[in-house]
């Protein structure tokens, strides 16, 4: 059985550097978006982007990060559900 293709929500231009769902591909940011590659997360390395797209939110909630308490929500490709991290 052939599967249906997908569709996303936002497509960013091919003549750009891309970052993008490591499962189902979709795009997430432009290059031009990333501030910053020298953030730490629970599970490793981690990215923080100025904007991104093709992604959900979960519900805020307080964390305790390296930096202090903080309130953040998951974020999710929109696409797939995968979890790809989280937002202040």
């Amino acid at each position: 059985a052939r599967l249906p293709p997908r569709t996303f929500r936002s497509y960013l231009p091919r003549s750009h550097r891309t970052y993008s769902c490591v499962h189902c591909r979709a795009h997430l940011a432009r290059h031009e978006e990333l501030i910053s590659k020298s953030f730490q997360g629970s599970h490793g390395r981690a990215y923080l982007f100025n904007s991104v797209v093709n992604v959900g939110c979960g519900p805020a909630e307080q964390r305790l990060l390296l930096t202090g308490l903080h309130s953040v929500a998951d974020i999710f490709c929109q696409s797939c559900k995968t979890t790809l991290g989280w937002k202040y």
